[in-house]
């Protein structure tokens, strides 16, 4: 190889080690724990290299709701951390009417497929009933499982078993 090819190959390895990463707030799904404050936050916060965070969007419910809720090992039963997260999605989802959203239930590594898949729909269907109750229609949620084959948490430990517990909510 010529010392000008090597020249320009090292030019172009300098520029691209001197270059910053692009900010990219989006990849990142929100927690469930809303905005601390129990209620809605405002959706006209920046967010991404497009700016203003779309109200209705799910980025909007990521970053100001939560998307999110937790289980206890092969449980389906809400927690109360948990049902303070559905509010706050009926909530927005009673602001924007015309969402509709699914709720995915998720698990941890361990069991079986088809026991995960099981409880996955029980986590899916326990988290759509909350919202039903407080009055969004059954026709605006849908519920799907993926049992263990998600997970939000790579890991065989208590800490990551515990992330990969849960129901995300997600705009269709």
């Amino acid at each position: 190889m010529s010392l000008k090819a090597l020249a320009s190959i090292a030019t172009l390895l300098a520029l691209v080690a001197c270059s910053s990463p692009p900010d990219d707030t989006s990849a990142s799904r929100g927690a469930g724990t809303g905005n601390g404050a129990g209620g809605i936050a405002s959706s006209n916060l920046g967010g991404g290299a497009g700016g203003a965070i779309v109200p209705g969007s799910q980025q909007d419910l990521e970053k100001n709701v939560g998307d999110r809720i937790f289980f206890n090992t092969d449980k389906s039963d809400i927690t109360q951390e948990g049902r303070a997260t559905l509010q706050r999605q009926a909530q927005w989802l009673m602001r924007y009417p015309n969402v509709t959203v699914t709720v995915e239930g998720h698990c941890d590594e361990r069991g079986t497929r088809e026991y995960n898949l099981a409880l996955g729909e029980r986590r899916a269907s326990a988290a759509k009933q909350v919202l039903v109750t407080l009055g969004i229609s059954g026709e605006r949620v849908k519920t799907t499982t993926y049992g263990k084959e998600r997970p939000a948490v790579v890991g065989s430990n208590e800490a990551a078993w515990a992330q990969n517990r849960r129901a995300v909510t997600t705009v269709d």
